[in-house]
């Protein structure tokens, strides 16, 4: 443990590592020692203060109850500062101290959030919530066999008081209905299933598109078709990791990591990309695979990362390709983008967006890039849901003042955010795209 009469070097510690595999990443008194060194940097620096609550509440604690003295923080306001952080990743896109820019003081405030989180959850297991949010494929699985009374529980008052009561999720929070048949089952219905792996790119739908909106997945094999791009599906697929590893669930992300690898990799080995229908999913794929799988699947995620692209970042590589398609028979006229957190982590721009523009009669009146605070299941929680609600308030604010016909998002978890707490439920550009080929209307 650091001295506290010793002032805090900036430079990492022996305990610096953000590798699960590291033993070092267990250790409580070297995560401490990490801990406290960030806590400094951040103290010192406070150019993240808009983002989350995690670092106004850090100052405050530092300036208003302990005289400055990083060492004076104790064991529960650690937690509470740490809890407050949902992953949305802006303060490392902004941080100039990151690994990503080589600088020596090597500080990635999230993933040391998430090895505080993955030290927790070892010491005192998984919460019913934890283990419910954790597994959106079970979750799936359980509501079609309700036969449609999942979907009926959801909107049903009495029931989410005692969803609250029981598991910690909010009663007000829009929740997306359960589809009666999986995406891959239709896409096997439809052809785009088919024995060993090929085509020029595979489909990662994501597990929301998979349970809970398998439109969004439809337009975007559309859209590569009227493009004459050869997109298949892996039947089979699971959830990318992230609502288990929001908790610190290693296990279940590596799990789940594993079984998407197995079935992924042929199609890269066959020369296709891997297209992914929600930024947080293909960060996690791009970003996180690498470092937090252990073994043999460490290095195939290293060999999957490369062939990761967003679905638009992939057709704007084509727009100067004969075979790229400017048959739009409709369009969506004036557009408000909101850029995703998990997007602008990846530094691929705004290809959606940008794509939008090809459609004639198509303007995009602005794009908002502030947080619109759903942040994975964060904004599900009783504890997360009126934060959330508050951090998304620039973002509700941007988007309205565009006074736009057609509102667009990348992130599915996104629109419900803007659905339920500004009053309108922007578009995937896939879906904008899909509905401009058919010649359908927008307003």
């Amino acid at each position: 443990m650091a001295d506290p009469q010793k002032p805090i070097s900036y430079l990492p510690t022996p305990g610096l590592t953000y590798d699960p595999s590291d033993s070092r990443y267990w250790d409580e008194a070297a995560l401490l020692g990490e801990v406290t060194r960030v806590f400094e940097i951040c103290h010192g620096c406070r150019m993240c203060f808009k983002y989350c609550d995690s670092f106004p509440t850090l100052f405050r604690f530092i300036d208003e109850r302990h005289d400055g003295d990083v060492h004076g923080i104790t064991a529960g306001e650690r937690q509470q500062v740490m809890d407050l952080c949902f992953q949305c990743k802006l303060c490392e896109v902004q941080c100039p101290y990151t690994p990503r820019d080589k600088h020596q003081y090597q500080l990635d405030f999230p993933k040391l959030v998430h090895r505080f989180d993955a030290v927790q959850l070892r010491k005192r297991g998984k919460t019913l919530r934890e283990r419910m949010l954790g597994d959106p494929d079970g979750a799936g699985k359980m509501a079609r066999l309700s036969l449609g009374m999942a979907n009926v529980a959801n909107r049903t008052r009495p029931l989410r008081v005692l969803m609250e009561k029981t598991v910690g999720i909010h009663r007000d929070k829009l929740l997306p209905d359960f589809a009666a048949e999986p995406f891959d089952a239709w896409a096997e219905k439809h052809g785009f299933v088919r024995p060993g792996p090929g085509g020029e790119a595979v489909l990662f739908q994501t597990c929301f598109v998979q349970h809970n909106e398998p439109a969004i997945g439809v337009d975007v094999l559309e859209v590569m078709k009227a493009n004459q791009v050869d997109c298949r599906v892996a039947k089979g697929l699971q959830c990318c990791g992230m609502p288990a590893w929001e908790h610190g669930d290693l296990t279940a992300l590596r799990r789940q990591a594993a079984r998407d690898l197995d079935l992924l990799l042929p199609f890269v080995e066959q020369g296709a990309k891997v297209l992914v229908v929600n930024p947080t999913c293909s960060m996690m794929m791009r970003r996180e695979w690498p470092h937090l799988l252990e073994g043999a699947d460490r290095e195939r995620a290293a060999r999957l990362a490369p062939a990761v692209m967003d679905p638009s970042e992939f057709l704007w590589g084509l727009r100067d390709q004969p075979r790229f398609s400017t048959a739009f028979k409709s369009s969506p006229g004036k557009v408000a983008y909101h850029a995703p957190c998990h997007l602008r982590a990846q530094a691929v721009g705004f290809k959606g967006r940008d794509l939008l523009r090809k459609i004639p009669g198509a303007t995009v009146a602005a794009t908002v890039s502030e947080c619109c605070g759903h942040d994975g299941t964060y904004a599900m929680t009783v504890e997360g849901f009126e934060v959330s609600a508050r951090v998304g308030e620039k973002a509700f604010d941007g988007m309205k003042a565009a006074e736009a016909d057609v509102w667009a998002t990348d992130c599915p978890l996104a629109s419900l955010q803007f659905a339920q707490h500004a009053g309108k439920r922007p578009l995937h550009p896939m879906t904008i795209l899909a509905r401009a080929y058919r010649g359908e209307k927008f307003s």
